[in-house]
């Protein structure tokens, strides 16, 4: 029998940067979300850890699912958990990166309307704190 608790938890999402290395400048793989909260804005793959799921098999389902990019190794990043980062309720993102050695082809599905690989320079308007993300991983992961 599983405890129910007497408060609300936050749920638990993942996120994946997928960077790509061309010539002097990082790109970065985003989609442009289907539904609403943001709905046609962009933003980083991911989404909710299913129920007896590890954060390992969530966040390359997730980056399946909306890409169709598979057999990368992500290494886990930083988490996000501010209040109100989520207009849907409070959500806690474990945030994953990887660098891709060969640009993958990324084909739009399940959450996602479409996908584009972005200069890191030169972003659209992101949803959630997407922007915030990336601007925390430009200063540790490509500064250099």
């Amino acid at each position: 029998m599983a405890y129910t608790y007497d408060y609300p938890r936050p749920a638990v999402t993942v996120d994946a940067l997928l960077f790509f290395e061309n010539g002097q400048n990082f790109e970065l793989l985003l989609i442009k979300r289907k539904h609403e909260p943001f709905k046609n804005a962009w933003a980083i793959p991911g989404g909710f850890v299913d129920q007896n799921e590890t954060l390992d098999m969530a966040v390359q389902r997730e980056l399946l699912e909306e890409t169709g990019v598979s057999g990368i190794d992500l290494l886990q990043f930083k988490a996000y958990g501010n209040p109100g980062r989520d207009p849907r309720g409070h959500t806690v993102s474990i945030v994953f990166y990887a660098f891709a050695y060969e640009k993958p082809k990324a084909i739009a599905a399940d959450d996602a309307s479409d996908t584009a690989w972005f200069s890191v320079d030169d972003l659209p308007p992101m949803a959630f704190d997407h922007q915030h993300i990336i601007q925390e991983a430009r200063n540790l992961i490509l500064a250099p």
